[in-house]
């Protein structure tokens, strides 16, 4: 089997917004995309799973087993919702000890999503590159994706030595641990100990609710949780996360990663062509090489793929034609749901095959291309008419949910831009043009939203710039799109 060839694309000059990108032998893979808004805190951004904090009980709802606790305040935070949801079958020792106004200690286990607030659990974990640590645990344990027997009773074997010093904790040996001499486990366990430490201090010393632990940064999360297997480069375009992550490879991969920093004027995204990529990954429509095509419709919980043949008729017979075009759609499907971020339920409705052979070829063909997936997806058998049932573990938010919103033109009935999005993009721009000349002034036109919602963002990009930047309404550019109008000396009448 060929290895794949994994590069890392790092996207984090702009602070309001981060983007990491994985591609694998040269294709979009995976997007990761998180906001840090200037004055506030964005919904996403507190819920951030793996954070952990220290809550109070506002409300016990005794008919679901459940409780609602807070994990900010108003003056934390304006615009996030301040209560998270907590089950308390998931810990025994709650259901009927917990009381309203009791501090205790939870984790964001699910982010907040839509109207749901976010899911908190009082079993904590501490990830590590290899370890992950768990609060009030008696477990040593090895990842089950690790396959290979020896090498689970070699990492079964460390683990046990290491819980043999970890009093009110259990030990998880991660996936990508397989094949990691025992140094290297031992140092990240030491490193996620003194974590875990700091964290219990700072928790009997600050009042809930508060932030105990923001876990790492994006490229950070990425690294650590995400990615499998050996990476051959990463690229990022900020010399300060250039040098962290420098670091961070240096202590957590044993394997040489060459890191490089990205010094174009072209924003790093649009240099590698992932920008476009992006825009496609939020359309209806994708197009297969054959001429066939998908149209994937996402709702709250369920996503509906449909696959059309299209142009494609090179195969010598009709069967083979929709047995053809089926399997290259189940691929396409596979990358659309890992970069998409799609999870839940999705049904697919695969051109009709007659033939039981082929409905089993298929059905084989899709379960060995899911099982590459990180995120674990589970199909079910599939019909006469081509329909197919699986469901995707969802571990974050959808590509869509994060960079789009109800259109408030539409009545919400379709989306557009995050202006939070469009605003980085402007931004992105901006650094692009002043880069490449010398210019004083410039003046750039957006939609009047975007131009009245940039208003805060003006004073801000004049001062990183140096130049005198002007964003004037044209009701003339749609919702996301901009363009430079001007740019040459500065004159009276601007």
């Amino acid at each position: 089997m060929n290895k794949t060839n994994i590069k890392i694309i790092a996207d984090l000059k702009e602070s309001q917004q981060s983007r990491i990108a994985l591609l694998e032998d040269g294709k979009l893979a995976e997007v990761f995309i998180e906001y840090d808004l200037p004055g506030e805190r964005s919904l996403s951004s507190l819920s951030r799973q793996g954070d952990i904090f220290k809550a109070r009980v506002e409300k016990i709802i005794p008919a679901i087993d459940a409780a609602f606790v807070s994990i900010s305040t108003k003056a934390q935070c304006a615009s996030a919702p301040h209560n998270a949801f907590l089950y308390l079958n998931e810990d025994p020792e709650l259901v009927g000890n917990l009381k309203a106004g009791q501090e205790i200690i939870v984790q964001i286990t699910k982010n907040a999503r839509a109207n749901k607030a976010p899911r908190v659990s009082t079993k904590i974990s501490v990830p590590g590159r290899w370890v992950v640590l768990m609060k009030g645990s008696d477990e040593a344990g090895v990842s089950r994706r690790i396959s290979d027997l020896s090498e689970r009773k070699r990492l079964k074997k460390i683990a046990d030595e290491f819980k043999e010093n970890l009093s009110d904790l259990g030990i998880i040996i991660r996936t990508a641990a397989e094949g990691v001499p025992e140094e290297f486990l031992r140092e990240d366990l030491k490193i996620s100990l003194e974590l875990w430490n700091e964290i219990k201090a700072k928790a009997k010393t600050t009042p809930a609710p508060c932030l105990l632990y923001r876990d790492t940064g994006t490229l950070g999360r990425v690294l650590r949780d995400e990615i499998s297997g050996h990476i051959d480069e990463i690229i990022i375009d900020d010399p300060d996360e250039f040098e962290r992550s420098k670091n961070f490879v240096t202590r957590f991969f044993p394997e040489a990663v060459d890191v490089k920093l990205y010094e174009g004027v072209t924003p790093i995204f649009e240099y590698f062509g992932i920008e476009i990529e992006i825009q496609k990954a939020l359309e209806r429509k994708v197009w297969l090489k054959s001429g066939a095509w998908l149209m994937i419709d996402q709702a709250e919980a369920l996503t509906v793929i449909d696959v059309n043949t299209g142009k494609f008729t090179s195969a010598p017979d009709m069967r083979a034609t929709v047995l053809s075009v089926n399997k290259e759609a189940a691929e396409e499907i596979s990358r659309q749901l890992r970069l998409r971020s799609i999870g839940g339920i999705v049904v697919v409705d695969f051109i009709d095959m007659e033939n039981y052979s082929d409905r089993q070829e298929l059905l084989k063909h899709f379960e060995n291309i899911l099982s590459r997936d990180k995120r674990k997806a589970r199909v079910f058998s599939i019909t006469k008419l081509g329909l197919v049932e699986l469901t995707r573990k969802r571990e974050r938010p959808d590509l869509k949910n994060i960079l789009t919103r109800a259109c408030p033109l539409c009545g919400g009935d379709g989306f557009v831009e995050r202006e939070e999005s469009v605003a980085s993009n402007i931004k992105r721009f901006v650094r692009k043009i002043t880069s490449a000349n010398n210019s004083e002034c410039f003046v750039i036109q957006a939609s009047p939203h975007m131009a009245a919602y940039l208003a805060d963002y003006i004073e801000e990009w004049r001062t990183e710039f140096g130049r005198e930047i002007f964003i004037e309404p044209s009701k003339d550019l749609k919702w996301n799109k901009y363009k430079l109008k001007y740019q040459g000396k500065l004159v009276n009448n601007l």
